[in-house]
């Protein structure tokens, strides 16, 4: 499966969808982007249940900015449309396939019931 490119436009709909969401925050200038570029692509090769998407961050100062993105490149994981994993640095194949892994792995009811019990008893706040 290609990579995604993600734009304020598209961003919260994919995270939204379901399933497993990788976003790989990165700038074109950045050597160490360009080294994990073919990392993440393979990977996105090997697993098609996974949305792999792609944040310029020059290109969505904005959304990069929402996002609280201090360093590049930043990979980040949702599931289910929650937040689950955010890193700078690249990261090496074998440590990819771990996150994935550990990302599939999610007990996803129990995450869920958990920040419910958070909220307050009147709702998100807002």
């Amino acid at each position: 499966m290609a990579t995604v490119e993600l734009t304020e436009q598209n961003f919260e709909s994919t995270v939204l969808e379901g399933g497993i969401v990788l976003v790989d925050f990165w700038a074109d200038w950045c050597g160490p982007c360009r080294a994990f570029a073919p990392v993440y692509d393979a990977a996105s090769n090997d697993n098609y249940d996974v949305v792999f998407g792609k944040v310029d961050t020059e290109a969505q100062q904005t959304l990069a900015g929402a996002a609280e993105i201090q360093a590049i490149p930043t990979l980040m994981a949702f599931r289910d449309g929650i937040g689950v994993f955010k890193q700078a640095g690249a990261l090496p194949r074998p440590a990819l396939d771990d996150l994935i892994a550990q990302v599939r792995a999610l007990d996803m009811p129990a995450i869920k019931a958990k920040l419910a019990a958070e909220l307050p008893e009147d709702g998100p706040v807002v």
